[in-house]
């Protein structure tokens, strides 16, 4: 399974089709409106719009850290677009790992899926860099700001 064959819906309920982001790259983040890494919402607002030709930034509300994001998926959109103006993709709330791990994750975090590395998602605004290709680049935890060079300079080139 590659990642282009993963399904999951947008906050409306609509589904996202992954294959529709071959040839960019995108940025996964495990997102929530209550945690202090939530100002994160404005720096990777700011990421996606510098590098909106090649990046598709996709926020994913989780849970499961905290108690951190509990609202519903209207409350969820009111919040980013109120307080942060974000205009990128975010996704249905999902499980990121246990036993309810929604696919996406499982790709993400297992080396078996990914083919390139294992990880565990240990807190919000954890985020998976995928390339063009559909290829895992790298993972960066929490406290790794969106516009570091860590994440930039695989979009610059």
């Amino acid at each position: 399974m590659n990642i282009y064959d993963i399904e999951i819906n947008s906050l409306q309920n609509n589904p996202i089709q992954l294959s529709d982001f071959k040839n960019k790259y995108i940025l996964f983040v495990n997102v929530a409106s209550k945690c202090g890494f939530t100002p994160q919402y404005k720096e990777l607002e700011d990421l996606s719009k510098t590098y909106k030709d090649n990046l598709i930034i996709i926020g994913v509300p989780c849970n499961q850290f905290g108690n951190q994001e509990p609202g519903s998926n209207e409350e969820i959109q009111e919040f980013c677009e109120l307080n942060y103006g974000v205009s990128f993709l975010i996704t249905e709330k999902i499980d990121v790992k246990g036993t309810n791990q929604h696919p996406l994750y499982t790709w993400l975090t297992s080396k078996k899926m990914n083919n390139r590395k294992n990880s565990t998602v240990k807190w919000n605004f954890q985020k998976y860099l995928v390339s063009p290709e559909g290829k895992l680049i790298d993972y960066y935890f929490s406290i790794t700001k969106p516009m570091s060079s860590k994440i930039t300079k695989h979009l610059k080139s």
